[in-house]
């Protein structure tokens, strides 16, 4: 499977969230990332997906390859939804705190797997989460 150096997916149903992982799979492995980065940005771009479903209410996932701040080539994957937001970003970010019934370890998992962790968001405004796997 191909994919361009930048595609923006829907996310909407369950089918929308496996498609995430199959072209971040596919752009991790174009990108030449290790089998343990691409793990890695894989399963942090999965929980980010899921949380775009679940807790936002759909939304969609960019996935790109690009040049990061630092200068470096990366993969970045980019989460956005007009959902409800999260009132306490450090709290969200707590391991074990959910608003659901998970284990509260999507968004600070996500964190530790990925190189570079962004998280914006206001209540009534939605969320933006941006993960990024430097290429070496």
């Amino acid at each position: 499977m191909t994919t361009p150096s930048a595609a923006e997916v829907p996310i909407a149903s369950n089918e929308d969230v496996v498609r995430v992982r199959q072209l971040v799979r596919a752009a991790a492995s174009e990108a030449g990332l290790s089998l343990v980065n691409q793990t890695k940005i894989i399963t942090a771009a999965s929980e980010l997906a899921r949380n775009t479903l679940v807790y936002g209410g759909g939304g969609s996932a960019r996935i790109e390859r690009t040049v990061g701040a630092r200068g470096q080539a990366c993969l970045r994957v980019t989460f956005t939804d007009d959902g409800p937001g999260i009132a306490d970003t450090a709290q969200a970010m707590a391991d074990g705190w959910t608003t659901g019934d998970g284990l509260g370890l999507g968004l600070s998992g996500a964190r530790r797997l990925a190189d570079e962790f962004e998280l914006e968001s206001s209540p009534g405004k939605g969320t933006r989460v941006v993960v990024v796997q430097w290429i070496r």
